[in-house]
């Protein structure tokens, strides 16, 4: 009941009915299911080799598979010389989410995304928040059966506006992804994702053809911390960057920054001016605080002032939206105007408390923002439908 007290519009109250029953709708998913009693679908991008081996192409990890073995990833099995991927329809986690959560700040704001994920990652961080289901086997997760089409249908039937592949690590269930993305662009839903960015360049190429929006974790500037604290290699990501920023995809980046391991200035300041050199200074950067977790419980949280001066490293190199996240009501999670410096969206946490950004412009100057925006005059008070209602508004991309 002081839930609903504090819902007093109309609109809320009709937007918290709808999450409930959203929310209703995935804990009622379809019992969960075993994976031996699913079908195994032939896995993409791979060689064959001799003696039944298999060399896995999808990642820069490149695996050689023997016969009854898997990859580094865990969910990629070579059976009898054929490489096979067995989390195809089979997600352990779906969830309706803010699209800030992801975090996303210049994609429709407040809108909800479809939330979906699968076990396994191709990496191996030490810090890492959902580990429960990253870092290991499918048979050890709540698995549920879900087609292509029901995630779609799903999406569409609580109006979200996008479908987002996140949580543990996309690439790893690439083929089921790029399904859902093909399904999902014909509906006219986004498809987004969240990613290490540790993917090869043809099969990340063929998924830009359908990919709306990227968030990549750019965990560090350097290849030490990558193979100390991700065991992967840093050039590969920022590879996926420019490919990325190449093929017209939306673009975020995401940098949590850990004490004393990636919190040095001069290598922010570096990470930065990359940046802005190849990727342009409207590419918004998240610094994102580390809480202690996973294998790395031995370090403090992020202290605030240290973000604060990344952010403020960043705004001096000349990127123009930096963001500081996981300090909800922090003046770091706000976006500005570039040009007249007027404040555009006050945020606490994953809520919009004021959006001044109409059809992509500053509603005081005029300035192009760069981002995908709602296509209305109603930006102010668009954050406060509920996501069915929000379908009926357009979309419109700023920048490259």
């Amino acid at each position: 009941m002081a839930i609903l007290r504090k819902l007093k519009s109309k609109s809320n109250l009709i937007a918290f009915i709808i999450l409930c029953l959203a929310f209703a709708s995935l804990i009622l998913l379809n019992n969960p299911i075993s994976l031996s009693s699913k079908k195994p679908r032939e896995a993409m991008y791979y060689e064959k080799l001799s003696d039944n081996k298999i060399q896995c192409q999808l990642c820069p990890r490149r695996c050689v598979v023997p016969e009854g073995g898997r990859g580094l990833c865990r969910v990629r099995e070579n059976r009898g010389g054929t490489y096979y991927t067995l989390i195809y329809g089979a997600p352990c986690a779906v969830q309706i989410d803010p699209i800030e959560k992801k975090p996303f700040f210049h994609v429709l704001p407040s809108s909800g995304t479809f939330s979906i994920a699968t076990a396994g990652c191709n990496l191996k961080c030490k810090f890492c928040q959902n580990w429960e289901i990253s870092q290991v086997k499918p048979e050890e997760t709540i698995n549920y059966d879900m087609s292509p089409e029901d995630v779609v249908a799903m999406a569409e039937r609580y109006g979200c506006q996008s479908i987002a592949f996140t949580y543990s690590e996309p690439t790893i269930f690439y083929e089921y992804m790029l399904e859902i993305a093909k399904l999902a662009k014909e509906r006219d839903i986004m498809p987004v994702y969240h990613s290490n960015g540790f993917i090869n360049p043809e099969p990340l190429r063929e998924l830009c053809q359908y990919l709306e929006a990227a968030n990549i974790d750019l965990k560090s500037f350097t290849n030490e911390y990558y193979e100390d604290i991700c065991f992967g290699k840093l050039n590969p990501v920022l590879e996926t960057l420019k490919i990325l920023k190449e093929q017209g995809v939306w673009l975020e980046i995401t940098n949590l920054v850990v004490p004393t391991l990636n919190d040095d200035p001069e290598e922010i300041k570096a990470m930065c001016q990359w940046i802005k050199d190849n990727l342009g200074p409207d590419v918004p950067l998240h610094f994102s605080r580390f809480y202690p977790m996973y294998k790395l419980k031995n370090l403090p949280p992020t202290p605030i002032k240290t973000l604060e001066k990344a952010r403020e490293i960043a705004l001096e190199t000349g990127l123009h939206y930096v963001y500081i996240g996981n300090v909800p009501g922090h003046e770091g999670e706000n976006t500005y105007c570039p040009d007249c410096g007027k404040l555009l969206i006050r945020r606490f946490g994953f809520s919009i408390l004021e959006n001044h950004i109409n059809n992509g412009k500053c509603e005081y100057c005029g300035q192009e923002i760069s981002g995908v925006w709602w296509k209305t005059e109603d930006t102010q008070s668009i954050s406060k439908y509920p996501f069915a209602i929000k379908q009926s508004f357009e979309r419109v991309l700023i920048g490259p």
